[in-house]
C-alpha cells in the first residue's frame, strides 16, 4: 500500500516511516510537513493512505483533509495526533476520516492502516470512549430512517450500539436473545451500507446525532 505521511515534526515521520515499511507491506512514497504539502502530494501521488498529523503551522491537518476529500471523495486519511480533543474528534468524524489515533500509541498504527486498506474505519480505545459522550451532546436530527426501511427495534439498537453497548447487553435492554441482536445488527449493516460496529456508531453520529 502507498502511504503519504504528513507531519511537522520530521524525527516522527522518520520513525514512522521505518515502522510502516518494517511492519506492514506500505510504501511510504512522500512526506510532508503542513496542510498545503498535504493537498499537494496526495494530488500528486494518489495514495491509498494519508497518516496526516492535525496541529501544523499555517493550515491544520483537519483543514487540508477537508480539502483533499472535496477533491477526492474515496481519500483515505488517517488522523494521527498527540491531541484527545472532543473538537477534533467531531470534525475528523464529520468530514469522514476514516480513522483518528493518538500518536503515542505507535504499536497500534500499522493494524490500524491494514485495517483502512479493508475498508474498515479506526479510531483508536481512547478516541471511541468519548464517542458516546460527545453523541450524548449533539442535538437530534430529522433523520428519517424509513428511507433505509430501518423499524423501530433496529433503531433502538443502533442507538444502543452508538452508546458503546455490546450485543448481550443490548438483548438484556430489548428483551430480546443475543442471536436476535446479531441477527438484526446483519440486516442493519446491509441496509445502511456499513460494516461494522465502529461505522454505524459514526453513521448515527453523522447523520442522526448532528
Amino acid at each position: 500500500m502507498k502511504i503519504i505521511i504528513i507531519d511537522d515534526d520530521a524525527l516522527i515521520s522518520a520513525s514512522l516511516k521505518i515502522i510502516l515499511e518494517n511492519a506492514c507491506s506500505a510504501q511510504v512514497c512522500a512526506m510532508g510537513s503542513s496542510g498545503e504539502e498535504a493537498i499537494a502530494l496526495y494530488d500528486e501521488h494518489l495514495p491509498d493512505i494519508m497518516l496526516m498529523d492535525i496541529r501544523m503551522a499555517g493550515m491544520t491537518g483537519l483543514e487540508a483533509g477537508e480539502k483533499i476529500l472535496a477533491r477526492h471523495p474515496d481519500a483515505r486519511l488517517l488522523f494521527l495526533t498527540t491531541f484527545n480533543d472532543d473538537e477534533y474528534i467531531i470534525k475528523a468524524l464529520a468530514m469522514g476520516a476514516k480513522g483518528y489515533i493518538i500518536k503515542q500509541d505507535f504499536e497500534s498504527i500499522a493494524p490500524a492502516l491494514e485495517a483502512v486498506m479493508k475498508g474498515q474505519s479506526v479510531f483508536g480505545a481512547q478516541v471511541m470512549d468519548r464517542i458516546p459522550e460527545l453523541m450524548s451532546g449533539q442535538r437530534k436530527s430529522s433523520f428519517n430512517y424509513a428511507e433505509y426501511e430501518i423499524n423501530e427495534t433496529e433503531q433502538e439498537i443502533i442507538a444502543k450500539v452508538a452508546e458503546g453497548l455490546s450485543n448481550k447487553e443490548i438483548a438484556g435492554l430489548l428483551h430480546l436473545s443475543e442471536g436476535t441482536v446479531r441477527n438484526y445488527m446483519s440486516d442493519i449493516f446491509l441496509k445502511l451500507d456499513v460494516r461494522d460496529r465502529t461505522q454505524l456508531a459514526i453513521f448515527y453520529f453523522n447523520n442522526v446525532r448532528k
